[in-house]
C-alpha cells in the first residue's frame, strides 16, 4: 500500500508544502531541524500529558500536533532532496516486517520476552557500526529514563542484581553516603552521592518493573494538585493571617483525600 494513498495525509502533505512555498507562511519557511526540535520535544510531553488524562479528545489533538512535527521535518528533507514522508513511512514498515519475523516469516516468538530477543538481534544486525550496548540511546534523553536504559543495557552482561532485594539494600546505604557527605560539607561530593541515591531508585524501579520517569513525573504532579488546591483555600483568608505548620498539614491531607493516592506533607521544620 502506498503510504501516500490516504487523502487525509495527502491533504497534510500538501498543506506542509504551501507553507514551505516561496510565498507561503515567513514563520514555516524561516523553520529548520534545528530550530523546531525543542517544540518536538514538548510536544511529546503534551502527548504523554494527554494519556495520564485518559482523555481521547485530547490525546487526539496532540498526536495531531506531533504528526506535525514528522510532516514538518520531512518536508524539509524532501526540499533538500534527503527523503520525504514517503521514505520515512516505507523505511519504518520495512523495519517493522525485520523486527517480526515471528509474524512476517518463519520464526517463532511464544512470549513477549522472545519478542524482545528478536527484535535486539535484528537491530544488532541491521547497525553492525555499533559497538556498544549504550550505541542509540540519546544523550539527550531525561535523565531518569537515560538512567533505567542504560541499566537494562548492562543488565544484558549480567551486571545486576538478581531481584529487588538487591537496590533496596544499596539505597540505605547510598543513602548513609549521603548523610555523610553532608556533614562533610563538599558541594561536589554531595551532588555525586545524591546522584548515586537517585540512580539506585531508578534501579529499584526497574526491578519492580516500574518506569521510573512516569512514576516521577505522577508523584511532581500530585504534589502540584495538592498544592493548587492548598493554594485555594488559603485565598480565602484575610491578609496578614498566614496559616501555621498545623493548618498546612490538615489541608494537605484534604488534598490528598481528594486527589487519591500517597503523599509526604513537605514539613519545612
Amino acid at each position: 500500500m502506498n503510504p501516500s494513498s490516504d487523502p487525509s495525509i495527502d491533504r497534510l502533505k500538501s498543506i506542509l508544502a504551501r507553507l514551505r512555498a516561496p510565498d507561503g507562511c515567513p514563520w514555516d519557511r524561516a523553520q529548520t531541524h534545528q530550530s523546531i526540535k525543542g517544540q518536538l520535544l514538548e510536544e511529546c510531553y503534551e502527548v504523554l500529558e494527554a494519556i495520564d488524562r485518559n482523555s481521547p479528545q485530547d490525546l487526539q489533538e496532540e498526536l495531531g500536533d506531533l504528526l506535525l512535527h514528522v510532516l514538518f521535518h520531512s518536508q524539509m528533507a524532501r526540499e533538500q532532496g534527503a527523503f520525504s514522508f514517503n521514505d520515512v513511512a516505507e523505511g519504518l514498515s520495512d523495519k517493522l516486517i525485520r523486527r517480526h519475523p515471528h509474524v512476517f516469516g518463519d520464526a517463532r516468538a511464544e512470549s513477549a520476552e522472545e519478542v524482545v530477543a528478536h527484535w535486539e538481534r535484528t537491530k544488532r544486525e541491521e547497525k553492525p557500526e555499533r559497538k556498544s550496548l549504550f550505541d542509540g540511546i540519546p544523550r539527550e534523553l531525561p535523565a531518569l529514563l537515560r538512567a533505567q536504559k542504560y541499566q537494562s543495557k548492562a543488565a544484558k552482561l549480567g551486571l545486576d542484581w538478581n531481584d529487588a532485594e538487591g537496590p533496596r539494600a544499596k539505597i540505605a546505604e547510598e543513602l548513609a553516603e549521603v548523610n555523610e557527605a553532608v556533614a562533610g560539607g563538599d558541594p561536589k561530593r554531595i551532588e555525586e552521592e545524591i546522584g548515586d541515591l537517585l540512580f539506585t531508585v531508578v534501579n529499584l524501579a526497574r526491578h519492580l518493573h516500574v518506569n521510573a520517569e512516569c512514576a516521577l513525573s505522577g508523584a511532581a504532579g500530585r504534589f502540584r494538585s495538592r498544592v493548587e488546591f492548598i493554594e485555594e483555600a488559603l485565598r480565602v483568608r484575610p491578609p496578614g493571617n498566614p496559616p501555621d505548620l498545623a493548618e498546612l498539614e490538615l489541608l494537605w491531607e484534604r488534598s490528598k483525600a481528594l486527589t487519591g493516592g500517597r503523599g509526604t506533607f513537605p514539613d519545612p521544620s
